[in-house]
């Protein structure tokens, strides 16, 4: 068992408007990830299976040929291996879920959030 705090987690700086703090375990990860306004996550795809909630702010993604604004108390499933992209429309806070982890965030192997 482990225990944590998100207060008490160090914020990981990707760039000048991306943060984040990770938590994972063997199956499942979760991310508080932190945009400013005007952030922009490029393009990308991933294996996992990803669950976006709003906490605070809003996201415009780009999915499947469709543009959807996710706001503060929303939830997105983004399906394994769907390209995808986001812009923050607001200063952002949303918890991100993965399964299985994304072992390209532990390894920091994720040079297309990093600015």
């Amino acid at each position: 068992m482990e225990h944590y705090t998100w207060d008490d987690m160090p914020k990981e700086i990707l760039s000048p408007t991306i943060g984040r703090k990770i938590i994972s375990g063997e199956k499942a990860m979760v991310a508080q990830v932190f945009l400013a306004k005007g952030a922009i996550v490029p393009l990308h795809h991933h294996e996992s299976e990803q669950i976006t909630y709003i906490l605070e702010g809003a996201l415009e993604f780009e999915l499947e040929g469709r543009t959807v604004v996710v706001a503060k108390g929303q939830v997105l499933r983004i399906p394994s291996n769907v390209p995808h992209q986001a812009v923050a429309l607001e200063d952002t806070l949303d918890l991100d879920i993965f399964s299985p982890i994304r072992e390209d965030w532990l390894t920091k192997d994720d040079a297309y959030l990093r600015g």
